[in-house]
């Protein structure tokens, strides 16, 4: 995906057909996420540092601890999953824009890349055994674009197969 430059000279990146969010919306939809988090994070008594980041149209946020256990409540993927939608919603209820905003606690989309990266390997062993395709399991729209790169890195294809909560990977040979 590649930013282009609008009228005004502000980087932009494409986000949906005919439409686009400059970094310093990015950059806003991070500030008002880490405000909202922070009041999360503070009625549950939870301690944590964030660090904002706007990559690939998306902006990031994270929320990290030097205590490892410090985390635990909130950094299982469900409530990560959760956590971001919910905080999507925030954002998008402050800036009337929807948010592709990505959440990651304590490393949790880290350690979820390699738990996909795993998964698709084992998958590529079905196909190697003879399997003609092999189906993933249904995921999150982030997961599976996190899958489809990991399934083009190892020279495969894949496909997205379903709706809504059902939809789920499809990895087969080119």
């Amino acid at each position: 995906m590649s930013n282009t430059t609008d009228q005004a000279g502000t980087d932009s990146v494409p986000v949906a057909e005919g439409a686009s969010t400059s970094v310093e919306q990015l950059e806003q939809e991070g500030d008002i996420a880490a405000d909202y988090l922070e009041g999360l994070l503070d009625i549950a008594d939870i301690d944590g540092d964030l660090t904002l980041d706007v990559r690939a149209g998306r902006a990031y946020v994270s929320v990290e601890n030097d205590d490892e256990d410090a985390l635990t409540l909130i950094s299982s993927p469900d409530t990560v999953q959760a956590l971001q939608e919910l905080t999507r919603i925030a954002v998008q209820t402050q800036t009337g824009r929807f948010s592709r905003l990505i959440l990651d606690v304590g490393g949790s989309r880290d350690a979820r890349q390699r738990q996909l990266e795993k998964l698709v390997d084992r998958a590529i062993a079905r196909l190697d055994e003879g399997a003609s395709q092999a189906s993933l399991p249904a995921m999150s729209s982030y997961e599976r674009k996190l899958v489809h790169d990991v399934v083009a890195a190892r020279g495969l294809v894949s496909e997205s197969y379903g709706e809504g909560a059902d939809r789920h990977t499809v990895i087969r040979r080119g």
